[in-house]
């Protein structure tokens, strides 16, 4: 299935090129996320404990987003000047700039939202706002494949669709993978932790393109963006494991999902099979939130109010640790990854119906393992004895 992982177009040594983005995004994330704990203790920016959502026992330092932002600006900005003279330099610069744009947007508003609590309408507005970074800078999926895997002509009238049907996917991309990590923030290292594995899943689908030459444009984007992200995000990691002396806040899971649903649609820039594959390695927020969804529904329970029913928080709820709640999660969320980077290896029609398979196979656990059940306050079940 791996054989031809590697491509022949291009050496594993065009990706090793870019390594000075993955350590300065560390290095700095690092030192800023450090900074950024010092300041919020010292302004009073910090996460207070209640009684219902927010369980830590005292108040912690916020503003762990804005070291993550700090850490990718970094990278991407030393990806920047990896790249120059190579081919296709110019729109991959527009591209990063543009994507850099949505993520300190992202970033603001979920600031903003930390900061003065705003409604949830204006918080998914700004994020409509990031996404129209990505439109400005002319990053869509590509659909035209579509078209001619079905061998029907292009014409100018399906080149506007593509337009109009691209457009409402960013935008949906975008919100919908923000609110996924902005729920699956609830526990210490939890959020930044699946990200990371997340990312290093896209990374390795982004190395297997870049050996085959797939896009001048895409390839050095992908690999900047992912490795940028990791940097970022192992930079913030060690303050923020439990006890987490930081939090990312929602300036940092907005932050986190922005960049994570541009690399998803990154990937659909020609091939199908790949926008998939992205997809299920993004699986575990997608679970994470479609069970919070239906099981708010079924309950007759408001659908945007938080509470503590979701995966983590029921896993605790079952009588495990706060850090094997976390690592279950760790685990899941590399199952995703690995179906996702081993079906992006197998033609488009096979894979589909894995991933249908995948579907139904972790709703039917949902459901026989009572993750749907809600009860008391919080919305989690109650503890088994």
């Amino acid at each position: 299935m791996f054989s031809d992982f590697v491509g022949p177009h291009r050496p594993l040594s065009w990706v090793i090129q870019f390594w000075p983005v993955l350590v300065s995004a560390w290095i700095f994330s690092l030192a800023a996320t450090w900074l950024c704990k010092k300041l919020a203790l010292k302004l009073g920016i910090v996460d207070r404990p209640d009684t219902t959502v927010k369980t830590h026992k005292q108040p912690v330092a916020y503003l762990g987003g804005v070291g993550i932002l700090v850490g990718l600006v970094v990278g991407v900005l030393a990806g920047i000047w990896i790249i120059q003279g190579q081919a296709g330099e110019e729109t991959s610069l527009r591209w990063l700039l543009g994507i850099l744009a949505g993520a300190a947007i992202a970033c603001f508003v979920g600031l903003v939202d930390d900061l003065l609590n705003i409604k949830p309408w204006q918080k998914m507005l700004g994020q409509v706002v990031a996404a129209g970074a990505l439109l400005a800078a002319g990053i869509l999926p590509k659909m035209l494949y579509v078209a001619e895997f079905f061998g029907v002509p292009i014409t100018p009238l399906l080149q506007i669709l593509e337009i109009a049907i691209g457009v409402p996917i960013v935008i949906f991309f975008v919100l919908g993978a923000t609110n996924s990590l902005n729920l699956l923030d609830g526990l210490d290292g939890l959020c930044g932790g699946v990200t990371a594995i997340i990312t290093l899943g896209m990374l390795f689908l982004a190395v297997h393109l870049s050996t085959w030459d797939f896009s001048n444009t895409g390839d050095p984007v992908r690999i900047i963006l992912c490795l940028g992200l990791t940097g970022g995000v192992l930079g913030f990691l060690p303050f923020n494991r439990h006890p987490a002396k930081i939090f990312m806040g929602d300036a940092g899971s907005l932050l986190l999902g922005f960049v994570s649903a541009t690399l998803m649609i990154l990937f659909g820039e020609k091939i199908f099979r790949w926008w998939m594959a992205s997809i299920v390695i993004f699986g575990l927020p997608i679970l994470d939130t479609a069970t919070a969804l239906v099981r708010r529904l079924i309950n007759k329970r408001p659908l945007f109010v938080s509470d503590r029913g979701h995966i983590y928080d029921q896993l605790m709820d079952r009588g495990h640790s706060l850090k094997k709640a976390v690592q279950i999660c760790y685990g899941l969320a590399g199952i995703y990854a690995a179906i996702g980077i081993a079906m992006s290896q197998i033609r488009t029609r096979y894979a589909v119906f894995v991933y249908l398979a995948v579907v139904i196979v972790s709703a039917l656990v949902i459901w026989k393992k009572g993750f749907l059940k809600m009860e008391g306050l919080r919305g989690a079940i109650k503890k088994e004895n």
